[in-house]
């Protein structure tokens, strides 16, 4: 599991600056310990573009997929709000 959250880490760099420090934060101070399921669908968040996560992130529009909106609603604007980046 360990290579696999090195890789989720580096998976977390954009150029979208916002983006890049919510999501490098989030992952090297929460995502070990998230479970597999969890550690699945940040992964598959990722795959997102840098301007479809900031518009769903800050400006609410959907992604398309309710299981990674509820994800990101759950944990990345949680850790948002708490001024952990």
């Amino acid at each position: 599991m360990n290579q696999e959250i090195n890789r989720i880490y580096w998976k977390c760099r954009r150029g979208m600056r916002e983006i890049d420090l919510l999501l490098r934060e989030f992952s090297s101070q929460v995502l070990s310990s998230l479970n597999e399921n969890d550690v699945n669908l940040f992964d598959e968040i990722l795959d997102y573009d840098d301007q479809s996560l900031y518009d769903y992130i800050f400006k609410q529009e959907s992604l398309g997929n309710k299981d990674h909106e509820a994800f990101i609603d759950t944990h990345l604007k949680k850790f948002n709000k708490q001024g952990n980046f």
